[in-house]
């Protein structure tokens, strides 16, 4: 009898018990990653594989980030399971060992295999591979949501006592928790423009800074850090750097290349999709997510397999998703600034933007996100998005809807006009998530509900 291994026959006698162990030869052979890199080839069900090595560079393999975002970690890497073409979803909690012998290696590293669900599952391991790839990291670690993966690493890898540094333009929930929870642990932030890399050298000098951490592009106004020069500055000091790269997709951006140590994804917005699943990602050197991978294991925020499937199966279209919704957000904001009921747009592909030859150096499209201002106040803005037809006022975005709200409202309503200031949230800002509409639908509701205002 001969076994299915990645596709290959494997001969029935490579699958017998070792007679001193009684723990499956292939089993014993198969690389362990700490967390269970793949299911054990029990009596011939699950033959056992190693994590599969496609990489975005290099002779051999498909290199395009659109093949990788179909194939990555599924095309080589996870086990056959009844020849099944997409990934299985593996419902368990706990993972059984047969005897104490193979428990024993297993907890050797010399049995490739899981213990317990907190710690890993072949499902959620198989997207962890993908995005990996996708990000040209050396690991990744895939959890509940896109904060939960940010608080996490922030757990991890800032000391107590320790000191940050951060941009003034970010997602509201990452302030909070740099705001209200790390200073219990004595840990302090310095907060800086996203251009101004004179800002950060002088927190370096005056600080033992462990990390520098920003989103790229930012929100709402979708500023740009310049990785590569704040990579450098960090290094240098002894810091690491760490890219929330939600807005930019893989596809248009890739940190790591750059110099970043560290990436991070609120995987529910472009990587999954369809708004149908919460996920967050971590992405970089393999001792650097180790370490965030042993607060993660402590804290519990582990995504469930069928919500890992569903991120799995977003990924696969990632690269047509994003080519459409970039396409579709330049017109649109290039439309938006010529409107007369526009005061302005902010859009890291239009040249008015003060960080567009940034984004032009290191990304590869801009992203479907456009944020701008109303030519009137709180109430005119309010009118224009009560007007629109097509879009969903919804938070969120990277999904195939298009989705439309004011940050004073949706986000900010609770801080008052002062804090909204201090924050920079104008009253009339609206941001725009595209979807992948048609071009001309989505433009001519934007149009029709401008009329309005």
């Amino acid at each position: 009898m001969s076994y299915r291994f990645n596709g290959a026959s494997l001969d029935a006698a490579a699958a017998l018990p070792d007679p001193e162990l009684d723990v499956p030869a292939a089993a014993l052979e198969a690389p362990a990653d700490g967390n269970g890199a793949s299911p054990s080839g029990r009596d011939g069900a699950v033959e056992a594989a190693p994590v599969g090595r496609l990489t975005p560079n290099g002779g051999g393999p498909p290199s395009a980030q659109d093949t990788l975002s179909v194939h990555a970690g599924e095309k080589e890497g996870r086990p056959r399971v009844a020849d099944s073409l997409t990934t299985p979803i593996v419902q368990t909690s706990t993972y059984t060992f047969r005897n104490t012998a193979e428990l024993i290696a297993y907890q050797e590293g010399r049995y490739g295999s899981y213990e317990y669900g907190r710690y890993g599952n072949p499902t959620t391991r198989t997207c962890e591979e993908k995005i990996r790839v996708l990000e040209g990291a050396e690991d990744c670690l895939v959890s509940t949501s896109g904060m939960c993966s940010a608080t996490t690493m922030l757990l991890a890898l800032v000391p107590a006592g320790g000191h940050i540094v951060t941009t003034t333009d970010c997602y509201r929930r990452t302030r909070q928790f740099i705001q209200t929870v790390l200073p219990k642990m004595g840990i302090s932030a310095t907060v800086i423009d996203p251009a101004d890399l004179g800002a950060l050298q002088q927190a370096l000098e005056q600080n033992t800074v462990s990390l520098f951490f920003s989103e790229s592009p930012t929100n709402p106004y979708l500023r740009c850090v310049d990785v590569r020069g704040i990579s450098a500055l960090c290094r240098a000091a002894g810091a690491l750097t760490c890219i929330d790269s939600t807005f930019a997709t893989p596809i248009n951006q890739r940190a790591l290349a750059l110099g970043a140590d560290l990436v991070i994804h609120s995987a529910t917005k472009y990587l999954a999709g369809h708004n149908d699943v919460l996920a967050g990602a971590l992405a970089g050197s393999a001792d650097v997510v180790a370490a965030v991978r042993s607060i993660h294991n402590v804290l519990g925020g582990v995504i469930d397999p069928h919500a890992a499937s569903l991120l799995l199966r977003g990924m696969k279209t990632l690269g047509l998703r994003v080519a459409a919704q970039n396409c579709t957000a330049l017109e649109v904001a290039r439309r938006l600034e010529a409107h007369p009921r526009v005061s302005r747009v902010h859009y890291p592909g239009l040249p008015s933007h003060p960080d567009h030859a940034i984004a032009v150096e290191q990304m590869t499209g801009f992203g479907g996100v456009v944020s701008f201002e109303v030519d009137g106040d709180l109430w005119d803005t309010a009118r224009f998005v009560d007007s629109v037809r097509l879009p969903y006022i919804a938070p969120s975005l990277g999904g195939v809807e298009t989705l439309i709200e004011q940050p004073t409202v949706i986000s900010y309503w609770d801080q008052g006009p002062e804090k909204r200031a201090e924050y920079g949230i104008k009253d009339n800002l609206v941001r725009l998530a595209c979807g992948i509409e048609n071009i001309e639908d989505i433009w001519a509701d934007l149009d029709q509900a401008l009329a309005k205002v």
